[in-house]
This record gives C-alpha cells, structure tokens and sequence, in this order.
C-alpha cells in the first residue's frame, strides 16, 4: 500500500465544528470507527453532516496554517465508477491544501458516506453538491468557489451550476462524460441512460454482488485502471486504495447504479450547452476515454477553453506540475471568473 495513505492520520479532532456550523449535524469521522474500515483517501479533517436529501455526507477538508478564512475555496469532485474515491484527486488536493481551503467530498456510495441500498441517481449526486456548497458557504460566506471534477461527476456539476450559478466562479471539466458523441444529449429534464430491467437484474444479490466482487478483483482494476491510463504505467497508490474502498459494506450498491446507466444524465446537452461560468476542458489522448467530438458543440463558445494533454484520462496523475500551471494560466486570464 501506498505509505501515504496510513501515515499523515488526517483525523484531527476539532471541539468547535458544532459551534462553526450551526444547524448541522457535522462530525469529525474516524476512519477506525467508520463502519467502512478503509482508511483516508487523502490527509486533512474528515468529517460528515447527516443530510435530509443525501443521507450521511462524508468530506475532506484543509487548508494551509496561514490562510485567512476568506479567501476563495476549491471544491474537488471525484469521478463514478465501480472504484472510485477522493482519491482520484490526490494529487490536486495535496498541491492545493498548501495554498487555500480545498474541499474533497465522498459522493453517496463512497468513501465515508452513505452506501446504502437505495436509488443512485444524478439528483442525488447534485444534492451532495449543493449539501457541500452550504458547508463550504457557512465557513467562507457567499464568496464563489472554484470548482474541478472529474469525469461522470462533470455533469453533477454541471447540474448544480445551472440550479445555483452564484455558487461558482468558474468550472474545470477533466475528462468530461457526455461530450463522446453527436449530437449532444437534450433528453427530458433530469432524465437519465438508466435500463430498469438490467438494475433489476444486478440488485439480485447473487447476480449484482458477484460481478462486483468480479470487477474490483486486484487485477481487474489494474486491467481497467490501465485502459484510463492507456499505458501499464498506472499509480501503484490509487490502484492499492480503488481495491481496499471495493471491500467496504455496501460497495456495491452505487457501482450497480453505474453499470445499469442510471447515473448518466440523458440531458447532459443541455446542461452543458446552458452554462454561462468561464469552463475549463482537459482530457488526454491515449486509452479508452479520448473520443470527444461533442465538444465541438461548445468549443467555440468563449466561456469554454479546451486544451489536450499527451496523457490518458487522468492528466493531473501524470503531469501534475503542469496540469496545475496550464489550469491557473487559465484561471488568471480575463474573462476566466465569473463576475
């Protein structure tokens, strides 16, 4: 296992969060109490809210010792797939913690949050974002936060930029969903891909569990981590915390969701093509994740930047120095904050 993830304990307990966030029921998480027993994903404080529309909403927090409290956060947004963790965006949050108030949340279905059976959809993710947003509103007040997913998780935020715009300053799109074909997707409001018949399938315990336990094998997620990659050059790190968050109690339940389509937004289009924020595209070019012709829809558009990385589809593991530099070039540029 990777070092990192044991040593740094993240869990410091704070006497005044109840006093710092008043109304919510938030909790410092230890990951030796959680019934999940994985450790951290990243270093800094982990804690939790219990959420009338979300359920239990796990997240990771820091900032460096001499920030003021007012300065602009960064929301970090993990992807969706049978494996995922705010581990996906360690490397941002540990180059970023040092700088400013970085937030890492665990979307419903993973990490420390709630993995209970229940219906996975992008209402619900979009909730967790806006369950975040208040947190984060509640420390830094109505100051706009900067704000970077990855993957699935795009449209999530997406969604959630176009029911609270004020929220955001700008938006960074990393190896976006939704863009791999024309035209783009204008389906009903909030309608999703999903396939009732096949999630009824993967929801038999003997069925659903099985190929879970089937795909998070060690070296299936080598296989697959390999195809995001496009290269067996993968993070021994993340392939060590995708196989120990598979072994958690309910796992399975959000991935299921995943394979059985519910989790893609049949209006992604729309959403997409409705965003006023400065957006920042990056994606790669080798593996399995590099057809996006949709985005000549948006391209054009002068709220949208889109640069391509000689990486796969997770550029900020494989040229973190300079995914960081290309993003803040493009975040100092006029024009890339929304006013």
């Amino acid at each position: 296992m990777d070092p990192s993830l044991m040593a740094d304990n993240p869990v410091r307990h704070v006497a005044t969060a109840a006093a710092r966030y008043p109304g919510w029921a938030i909790v410092n998480v230890s990951a030796s109490s959680s019934p999940t027993l994985t450790p951290p994903a990243v270093p800094g404080l982990i804690r939790a809210l219990d959420d009338p529309s979300v359920g239990r909403l796990s997240w990771y927090e820091d900032r460096p010792v001499d920030e003021r409290i007012s300065e602009r956060p960064l929301l970090l947004l993990h992807s969706i797939n049978a494996a995922a963790s705010a581990c996906e965006m360690k490397p941002l949050y540990e180059y970023y913690r040092q700088q400013r108030s970085v937030y890492a949340p665990d979307f419903p279905g993973y990490g420390f949050s709630d993995r209970s059976a229940r219906m996975y959809t992008p209402r619900l993710m979009t909730d967790a974002i806006h369950a975040i947003l208040a947190v984060i509103r509640r420390r830094h007040g109505a100051l706009p936060v900067d704000a970077v997913a990855l993957s699935l998780s795009c449209e999530f935020l997406a969604r959630a930029a176009i029911e609270d715009p004020g929220a955001f300053r700008n938006l960074a799109f990393v190896s976006p969903t939704g863009f791999n074909r024309l035209p783009l997707r204008h389906g009903p409001p909030a309608s999703t891909l999903g396939y009732p018949r096949m999630l009824a399938i993967l929801n038999r315990p003997a069925v659903g569990r099985r190929l879970f336990r089937l795909l998070t094998r060690r070296g299936v997620i080598r296989y697959f981590l390999r195809r995001t990659w496009g290269s067996k050059d993968i993070d021994e790190g993340l392939l060590d915390y995708d196989y120990l968050t598979t072994r958690a109690e309910g796992a399975e339940h959000a991935p299921l969701h995943f394979l059985s389509g519910f989790l893609f937004s049949a209006d992604s289009g729309t959403l997409y093509q409705g965003l006023r924020h400065p957006i920042w595209v990056a994606h790669g070019v080798r593996g399995d994740f590099v057809e996006y012709r949709g985005l000549r829809q948006v391209a054009d558009r002068p709220n949208w930047t889109v640069e391509v990385l000689p990486t796969g589809a997770l550029p900020h593991f494989e040229m973190t120095a300079q995914f960081v530099r290309r993003y803040e070039a493009w975040a100092a540029r006029p024009g890339s904050t929304r006013m």
